[in-house]
């Protein structure tokens, strides 16, 4: 059984990163040095110049630091690391709670470490290098010590919460576990914004003028009532371009950065808005709230099925078996169907996005939405020919070209 687990996960790992890098590669096929007719009047023959060369500078950079973590992890698992963290931990502390907290804290803390340099080089070198950059070294200091304990907090909460009805709540503990996911889950779509938002970014309220004006009249029009309406200070950290949609019934509320208010018009900045208010009309904030929900119920399910054998331990180095060592053996051998169930997520997410698009186009004017899309794509460089393949398998929005003929911009 333990050598079976063991060849298991160990194939897992190294077929999902030959994927990985296979939908790469594909997609590095669709390059191009000559702007492609299809893009002609989107981008100028300059600027898709300088896409090709970001997208090819961000996939340099995924290639170099996803084989780093993929030998990491592979080490670690093949060497016994992960049982031999569990016996320094257990010669410290016997309570399972504190073990399990103590355990991820420490891969954590390893993790983001080992990732700082990346994270690093990526912010203040690429993202620098092609002017989205904004934040300054202070800050990203400060923004990395903040996800750290905010992580922990609300991490150690669940987690915390979780492991205890484990140990209690026997064949049920999928049912009681799955519950708080769900509350939480909720909490923090109605409340996000009020609580942790605030802890990174400043959120004030849209001021009177045109812009109100347009975006409260359009809201008049479709029965969508909302009265927060807030502007976040995107621009202290980078120059690309947002806005969301949060919260639900009072607490309702559209985000829109200030990088997108100064890049667009009045119309393309309500038909985005539009776009978002389309979600909440089609019921997209639930049913997306709902799948979520039956994905988690089902890892639950199948997790509390097998977890308590001993193996889930052995296979990862230890003789004693432990709520945490279960987690990481099952999580590695259940990523092929999370892969199978985040696909059909972000089929359905696309089709979402199609549906925002039409209410958008219906209810306002798709020629505005289709060129607010245009300068969202346009000034973030995004890779407007991704290959079909990598489409399929990692967006969940579809591409802007898919977006534009469905709405009939372009044939």
């Amino acid at each position: 059984m333990i050598t079976i687990l063991y060849y298991s996960i160990l194939v897992i790992l190294i077929v999902s990163f030959i994927l990985e890098r296979w939908l790469d590669y594909l997609n590095t096929t669709n390059w191009s040095s000559k702007l492609p007719p299809e893009l002609v009047g989107i981008y100028d023959e300059a600027k898709y110049q300088k896409s090709m060369e970001y997208e090819k500078v961000t996939h340099r950079f995924t290639m170099v630091s996803e084989s780093i973590s993929f030998i990491a992890i592979l080490t670690v698992f093949v060497t016994g690391g992960f049982g031999w963290l569990d016996g320094a931990i257990r010669s410290l502390v016997n309570n399972p709670v504190a073990v399990t907290l103590l355990y991820f804290a420490i891969l954590g803390l390893i993790t983001e470490i080992v990732s700082m340099p990346f994270k690093w080089y990526d912010t203040f070198y690429i993202e620098e290098k092609f002017g989205f950059n904004k934040t300054t070294r202070p800050l990203f200091i400060l923004d990395q010590l903040k996800g750290v304990v905010v992580g922990a907090v609300l991490g150690g909460l669940l987690l915390g919460l979780i492991v205890w009805i484990y140990l209690i709540a026997g064949n049920l503990f999928w049912i009681y576990a799955l519950m708080v996911i769900t509350f939480f889950s909720v909490f923090m779509l109605l409340f996000y914004s009020n609580i942790i938002v605030p802890l990174f970014n400043k959120q004030t309220p849209l001021a009177d003028g045109p812009l109100k004006n347009a975006i409260t009249g359009f809201c008049k029009k479709t029965g969508f009532l909302l009265d927060n309406i807030y502007v976040i200070d995107g621009s202290k950290r980078s120059t690309k371009a947002n806005a969301y949609f949060t919260g639900l019934g009072s607490k309702k509320r559209i985000v829109l950065y200030d990088t997108l208010i100064n890049e667009m018009e009045i119309e393309e900045i309500v038909a985005v808005l539009a776009h978002e208010i389309g979600h909440y009309k089609k019921h997209h904030v639930y049913t997306g709230l709902f799948y979520s929900l039956i994905s988690t119920a089902i890892m639950l399910y199948v997790f509390s099925l097998v977890s308590g054998n001993p193996a889930f331990a052995s296979v990862l180095g230890s003789d004693t078996p432990g709520f945490h060592l279960s987690l990481i053996s099952f999580g590695m051998l259940y990523s092929p169907l999370s892969l199978l169930i985040g696909l059909g997520l972000n089929y359905q997410s696309r089709l979402n996005e199609y549906q925002a698009d039409q209410f958008a186009g219906e209810n306002y004017m798709g020629e505005h939405l289709a060129t607010a899309l245009k300068k969202l794509s346009v000034n973030n460089l995004s890779n407007l020919t991704p290959h079909p393949a990598y489409v399929f398998f990692h967006y969940s929005h579809p591409t802007l070209l898919q977006r534009l003929k469905k709405i009939g911009m372009i044939q």
